[in-house]
């Protein structure tokens, strides 16, 4: 795999797909390592699935999102446009960018092989309501750098941003997000996720 297929192949792994149920007390570097290694075993087990994009979205969708922050990561990636958006404007935003990381992430899936992930001795006190776990992951070519925020809330650690080769995911749509607004207003932005994702949907 080339190193310009990692950064969205490694999205994958921050926030990948657990296929059990999670206990609210789980530990989040315990979250983190144990969602990358039912990444990593389940398509080691079904090589079929890679070459499913229908199944693999059904399962970032179902078994991914649950345990993301979402509403916190897109007001984030909005930024201070977030407040002067409706209420129906939010909804919107939030519903084509969780479309737009769906599909992201699933196309990114179908690259996954040969990979292993080794985590970093978390650097927290009991107390910390918010988290960095920090891991490597080796493949091909150099290790790659992965971290991941997380923050505790009543349902157990929720993740609300990824840091691959020293970019931060929301940071990097912030900027994107901002330049649309700037140039076609919040419902331009809005028109722009759904048209993405209209396109992305195409065959081929």
């Amino acid at each position: 795999m080339q190193r310009r297929h990692f950064l969205p192949c490694l999205s994958v792994f921050a926030l990948g797909a657990p296929w059990v149920a999670m206990a609210s007390d789980e530990a989040p570097d315990a979250l983190v390592r144990r969602v990358s290694n039912d990444v990593l075993n389940t398509f080691k087990t079904d090589p079929t699935l890679a070459n499913d994009m229908g199944r693999i979205m059904t399962v970032v969708d179902s078994k991914l999102m649950p345990h993301v922050n979402f509403n916190r990561m897109t007001a984030s990636a909005v930024g201070r446009h977030w407040r002067q958006a409706t209420p129906e404007q939010q909804s919107q935003l939030q519903d084509g960018f969780k479309q737009l990381l769906v599909r992201t992430y699933s196309g990114a899936l179908t690259e996954v092989k040969n990979l292993t992930v080794v985590f970093r001795p978390l650097r927290a006190q009991p107390t910390d309501t918010e988290v960095v776990v920090r891991s490597e992951v080796r493949g091909r070519g150099e290790p790659i750098q992965l971290d991941y925020r997380l923050e505790k809330t009543p349902q157990g650690w929720k993740i609300y941003d990824l840091n691959v080769l020293g970019v931060w995911l929301v940071e990097t749509y912030r900027g994107q997000f901002a330049q649309e607004i700037s140039n076609k207003g919040i419902d331009g932005l809005i028109a722009t996720l759904a048209q993405r994702n209209k396109s992305a949907a195409r065959p081929g």
